[in-house]
């Protein structure tokens, strides 16, 4: 269970990785019978009245001098303005066009999160654990929409919700 998500994750001990999601590998009877089990059906499932309680996204993130932390995995320090990194994520935005495909390989090559490694995948994460304008966006888009510019603390994103 992790300590900061308050969630169940998958570690495997061979490649000590860690995926929020389950391994393909797995059966869902295997998966129904480790610990915690009960806890990701209630999250896939939703709330009662139907409203969603978790969602899974992918994001693109551009930082900029006046984030949070103006550093990332490609770059020690991140001297752009907030304008310019919103005028890189346009020029993404129009690249993308739809696309989850090009999201991904975008993500990947140029996203200033850690997670670019995944192409973006954030995994499933539920209210309160990103910051609240990237999970208001997160949370107001239907599975394979992507949103509009969005700023945070961290910078400025393009999130495409993938279930």
């Amino acid at each position: 269970m992790s300590n900061s998500r308050k969630k169940p994750y998958f570690y495997n001990k061979e490649t000590n990785t860690s995926l929020w999601e389950a391994p393909r590998e797995l059966s869902p009877r295997e998966i129904d019978n480790l610990p915690g089990a009960e806890y990701l059906q209630q999250q896939s499932n939703g709330d009662d009245d139907g409203t969603t309680t978790e969602v899974c996204a992918s994001h693109l993130l551009v930082k900029h001098r006046d984030s949070r932390r103006a550093s990332s995995w490609k770059e020690a320090n991140i001297t752009r303005t907030k304008e310019e990194a919103i005028q890189i994520l346009k020029g993404y935005q129009a690249e993308i066009a739809g696309d989850p495909a090009k999201f991904a390989a975008l993500a990947q090559e140029h996203s200033d999160c850690s997670s670019h490694a995944k192409g973006g995948n954030l995994g499933w994460f539920s209210k309160g654990q990103m910051q609240k304008p990237f999970e208001d966006a997160a949370f107001g888009l239907k599975p394979g929409q992507m949103s509009g510019i969005v700023e945070t603390q961290s910078g400025v994103h393009l999130i495409l919700r993938t279930a």
